[in-house]
């Protein structure tokens, strides 16, 4: 799950991080009263959506009176911005972050995630800050440091004061780096965070290291500890198929293809989506409905599935191991005939009792194109699918 900016910070400032000071506005009027209650002499006013590239879409401004602040929400609230994180329909500013402005004299990369080629949290850390840090890395590799962290042990202050000399934090700078080093991994760990990014992390005019940008990520496997946090998702910067499919157990990824795919297994999924491409089609989706989907959960998810309008035709991709394959094929027809489905439809089953399955289908009178394995079907559909 993602979170806004506000929201990072505000978390982050519970663990001692350094942050702005600041508040999030859903007016135009809120903004300039956040603006009068700051003691600042520039003011950041910044669009909340969970995109990178704010800035360069015009979705920052900076400005100095609380009624150029007012100007600013006014500006950016309802704005659509088009980032190369948001694709090209862009995602709506319901929200702007009213902060006293910084002017970073220093502007480094701090970030922590999980690392699953050694299964630990790592630091990552740069002096390139305020740039793409894929850039840096593609380009210019040796200015990153990567600290991996013993979780056994815990994040220790001496790889703290290691990425902050490597940064040019040191003297005057080192405590106040060490301590937000720290803070970052205490917030990381006991939030079940999966990423935590500060980009930049700045020096300022006066001298003090914080946060001037922060995004965080979290597992959504434990959220049900963290019912404060599972309290910030905002369903409104995330596709409404999406959220619909998490309300039945479904795993939906919304794509840009004509082609929708409805598999039982992650591998299986991505194994179908590439043979499509491979014959020549365009994948709608990715949609996992698990080893054990019930009747209710295939219904549901062909409801998601020709809700798509770019969607030419359906490709049910099923191997029976946990789930019988006659039970697969009953499910199927109980939710093709309660949903409209009016594109072609291509079942292709494997497994336990599929002989079975592939009978009731084909007794169903219902016009189901039947395939034999992965690469008639996709055929099948990408041909249906023109």
């Amino acid at each position: 799950m993602n979170i806004h900016e506000y929201q990072a910070k505000e978390i982050l400032r519970r663990f001692g991080v350094p942050v702005p000071e600041g508040a999030v506005a859903f007016t135009r009027e809120e903004a300039e009263k956040i603006a009068h209650s700051l003691t600042a002499d520039v003011f950041a006013v910044k669009s909340q959506i969970h995109a990178g590239g704010r800035g360069k879409a015009g979705g920052i401004k900076v400005v100095k009176t609380p009624e150029e602040v007012l100007k600013a929400a006014r500006e950016l609230i309802g704005k659509v911005l088009v980032t190369p994180q948001t694709g090209p329909r862009g995602k709506e500013v319901r929200k702007v972050l009213v902060e006293a402005g910084s002017v970073p004299k220093r502007e480094f990369y701090l970030g922590i995630l999980i690392d699953r080629t050694i299964a630990r949290p790592s630091f990552l850390a740069s002096t390139e800050g305020g740039m793409d840090i894929e850039a840096v890395a593609a380009q210019t590799p040796e200015k990153i440091l990567k600290e991996p962290v013993d979780p056994a042990v815990g994040m220790q202050p001496y790889q703290a004061r290691k990425i902050a000399y490597a940064l040019g934090l040191g003297g005057n700078y080192l405590q106040a780096t060490v301590n937000l080093i720290l803070g970052v991994y205490r917030a990381f760990m006991e939030t079940d965070a999966s990423l935590i990014e500060i980009n930049p992390l700045i020096v300022d005019q006066h001298d003090r290291v914080m946060a001037l940008d922060a995004k965080m990520n979290f597992d959504d496997n434990a959220l049900f500890r963290h019912k404060d946090i599972a309290a910030m998702r905002d369903v409104y910067e995330e596709d409404s198929r999406e959220v619909e499919a998490s309300k039945f157990g479904l795993n939906y990824i919304g794509l840009e293809g004509n082609i929708a795919c409805m598999v039982n297994g992650a591998g299986l999924a991505m194994a179908t989506m590439d043979i499509i491409k491979y014959y020549g089609g365009s994948p709608a989706n990715f949609l996992d409905v698990g080893g054990g989907a019930t009747t209710e959960q295939v219904t549901e998810a062909f409801k998601i599935l020709v809700s798509d309008k770019n969607v030419k035709g359906i490709l049910v991709n099923i191997f029976g191991g946990i789930m019988k394959c006659d039970v697969i094929a009953n499910g199927i027809l109980t939710a093709v005939k309660q949903v409209n489905v009016s594109v072609p439809l291509v079942v292709r089953l494997e497994g336990t009792n599929v002989e079975l399955g592939k009978t009731i289908l084909k007794e169903s009178g219902l016009a189901i194109i039947p395939a034999d394995s992965m690469s008639d079907a996709a055929q099948k559909i990408v041909e249906a699918a023109k």
